[in-house]
């Protein structure tokens, strides 16, 4: 299940796990879309491809909700 991060690394946007916006790389490192264009679509941190993170169903949040803790690094 993915941690569903809850800021952009690179700008500390919200990013809410039931809203398109958020792009993540295989590690899971999270950019809002800006800052996913950026960088040309590549994580800074692993050099991987940064692609659309699924939504999380709303009626699943409660039972899975979203990680609580912020990455963003300004």
């Amino acid at each position: 299940m993915l941690e569903m991060r809850p800021d952009c690394e690179g700008c500390g946007a919200d990013l809410p796990a039931d809203l398109p916006g958020a792009f993540i790389c295989s590690f899971e490192c999270t950019f809002c879309t800006e800052c996913a264009d950026g960088l040309d679509e590549r994580c800074p941190n692993c050099g991987g491809e940064l692609v659309d993170r699924p939504t999380r169903a709303k009626a699943k949040l409660k039972d899975h909700p979203a990680s609580s803790v912020r990455h963003f690094k300004g």
